[in-house]
């Protein structure tokens, strides 16, 4: 097999669209408001001060007629404080100023991506053309989430029946703990209308991902959710953010508006041939069995299932210099050429993928070739050619039953807790496509509190809510040994997290770089049903357990030494950027909590360019809660 690709970008499975940044250093991109949206530097938050209790005393205060009562609104601790500054947008209503913030640009389709942080009772929301509202709501620990959940796209009101819309709420919450940063992206389409104004297709939500899991995929919106803008539907409108039900905080907000594209194929010719081609070459010798036009690239006018070649020409109708992303899904083997130059070339008879290559093209006609052979009878007949900009849609040059949007056809094979704790040791990519772990057991438990326990290094790796794993991976045919958490991974850190230091600028070990540290494997608690993991490191004996916390939100670690009065020995608890929180725990990257309950006093220290947060072992046990 020869992969050649020449002047161009080649990427496979990925489309590329430039986004644009929007500039958190003044509030130009948005229409005047009352005030209650603002920009600050950063933004703390009491996760355990729920927002509303805090508003509904400060006006209980600030009606209070007693000469004290200042100085009773001063001593109400707040829920949220901030530093001066720019780059992070914030709304912090009351009942007076209580605006939403709408930009004075619209969109019609738009893929979005932002950062978002809630305080505990918060609510807000975001609304694609001020119409389609997707929810923003303190929704941790919600286990049924709804249509008014973080996530959800929201209901109406309406009473006509042509106007209902009841929502549809997310597949999954994958929502964080109040006061933590959330990523949100998004890829909606707007709603379509003929020349005569009516409406021929529905708003769609293509896809909608929370804090990397998908929540919503290919979802129709048919009517504008609760409280629009106005109750119309139309092809553009401005992105508006709600601003009456609660503190919330927005930063690295980025968007791409889409297009329709004006990219065009003038009619195509077409030569189909039979045999069992091993190679792309093999083509010139071959005897031609069918030619002819057709208006879309279609291998199904090779009549066969397998052992066929197909080759189309024509031109491409390039509107605009530009970059192009130019997609080809095939089974077998393809050749793009592009003004004669070779764009793609994949030099094989049993592939099947999605090959996509960023190209730039001036305007005007542009031959290309697009050739085909496959001799592969499990690979089903595929082929199809996609063309998109930075700015627009992909607009796909094949028929439906050429290359028909792709299908899994192998049953997941899932492992779920019913009244006990499953496990299940596999290999883990830390942080899904980093370093492989090979010594990884992934722990499930029936509250739906799970994670990944590296016993290499005697580390908590990984943490999630909700359903355990896929071991498709693992099981499926042959398999490759691994697993895939079925929810929102919050990864901490990799190597050994317990060490003896000769001072607080030593860096904690890799695993396996200490050879006296050594895994014992795990008994399991029968109390809990959890295993125990065991170690020792210099004739110390170490059990880590952990356990999910009463309410089932997040899990307690506790680690046991079997000596006390240890010398220099400290415990790793997270790296990255530490932050004080005022309730006494400690905000790890803006991704997660670390609230000690076992008494030590940290240390947060900088060793070779990371953060961390560090512990004395001075007694018997360490024990802190990871909350995300």
């Amino acid at each position: 097999m020869k992969l050649k690709i020449l002047t161009i970008t080649l990427f496979i499975g990925v489309q590329a669209f430039a986004q644009e940044q929007m500039p958190l250093e003044n509030l130009n991109a948005f229409k005047p408001q009352a005030g209650n949206w603002q920009l600050v530097g950063e933004v703390q938050v009491n996760p355990t001060i729920d927002v509303h209790q805090w508003q509904h005393r400060i006006e209980e205060a600030q009606t209070n007629k007693r000469r004290r009562k200042r100085k009773e609104v001063d001593a109400i601790e707040a829920p949220i404080t901030i530093t001066p500054g720019t780059g992070i947008l914030l709304n912090m209503n009351d009942s007076e100023k209580k605006d939403r913030l709408e930009t004075v640009w619209k969109h019609g389709d738009i893929k979005l991506e932002l950062e978002v942080m809630l305080p505990k009772g918060s609510n807000s929301g975001i609304y694609l053309q001020g119409r389609y509202e997707l929810q923003l709501l303190d929704s941790w620990g919600v286990i049924h989430p709804k249509v008014n959940d973080m996530g959800g796209i929201h209901n109406n009101w309406e009473k006509a029946p042509d106007k209902i819309f009841r929502g549809i709420p997310p597949l999954y919450n994958a929502s964080k703990a109040p006061g933590l940063w959330q990523k949100l992206k998004i890829h909606f389409q707007a709603p379509k209308f003929n020349l005569r104004g009516e409406k021929v297709a529905n708003a769609k939500f293509v896809s909608v991902m929370l804090n990397d899991v998908v929540i919503h995929t290919n979802v129709e919106v048919s009517n504008y959710t609760g409280t629009p803008i106005e109750k119309t539907e139309v092809p553009e409108g401005p992105l508006v953010i709600q601003g009456d039900h609660g503190p919330v905080a927005f930063r690295h907000i980025k968007y791409q508006l889409l297009k329709p594209s004006e990219v065009a194929i003038g009619t195509l010719h077409y030569k189909t041939y039979h045999g069992e081609f091993k190679d792309l070459n093999d083509l010139k010798e071959a005897t031609l069995v069918n030619e002819g036009t057709s208006e879309l690239i279609d291998v199904i006018l090779t009549n066969q299932e397998d052992n066929y070649g197909i080759q189309f020409s024509g031109e491409l109708k390039i509107p605009e210099d530009g970059k192009y992303n130019i997609s080809v899904g095939y089974s077998g083997g393809v050749l793009l050429c592009i003004d004669g130059n070779t764009i793609i070339e994949i030099n094989a008879s049993d592939r099947q993928e999605m090959i996509d290559a960023a190209v730039t093209l001036t305007a005007g006609t542009h031959p290309f070739e697009l050739t085909n052979i496959k001799s592969a009878g499990w690979r089903p007949p595929r082929l199809g050619l996609t063309l998109a900009t930075v700015s627009t849609n992909p607009t796909a040059f094949h028929t439906y039953d050429s290359y028909p949007p792709p299908i899994n056809s192998i049953s997941p094979i899932y492992v779920q807790p019913q009244t006990e704790p499953r496990l299940l040791r596999a290999f883990v990519s830390f942080a899904g496509d980093g370093k492989r772990l090979s010594h990884t057991i992934g722990v499930g438990t029936p509250e739906g509190i799970n994670y990944i326990y590296d016993m290499g290094s005697g580390n908590l790796i990984g943490v999630w809510r909700g359903f355990f794993v896929d071991a498709t991976p693992m099981w499926h045919e042959r398999g490759d040994g691994s697993f895939k958490p079925r929810g929102a991974v919050q990864w901490t850190f990799l190597n050994q997290p317990v060490a003896q230091l000769s001072n607080l600028e030593e860096a904690f070990p890799d695993t396996g770089d200490a050879p006296d540290y050594i895994s014992k494997g795990y008994v399991i608690d029968a109390k809990t049903g959890l295993p125990v993991f065991k170690h020792r490191y210099k004739g110390v004996e170490i059990e880590n357990f952990i356990v999910p916390n009463s309410s089932k939100t997040h899990v307690i670690r506790e680690i046991r030494f079997s000596k006390m009065g240890l010398q220099n020995w400290y415990c790793k608890l997270a790296a990255g950027t530490v932050e004080n929180v005022p309730d006494g725990s400690y905000r790890i990257n803006g991704e997660y909590y670390i609230k000690i309950r076992s008494g030590q006093v940290p240390v947060i220290r900088t060793t070779e360019g990371t953060t961390e947060l560090v512990i004395p072992i001075d007694g018997s046990k360490i024990e802190y809660e990871l909350i995300w």
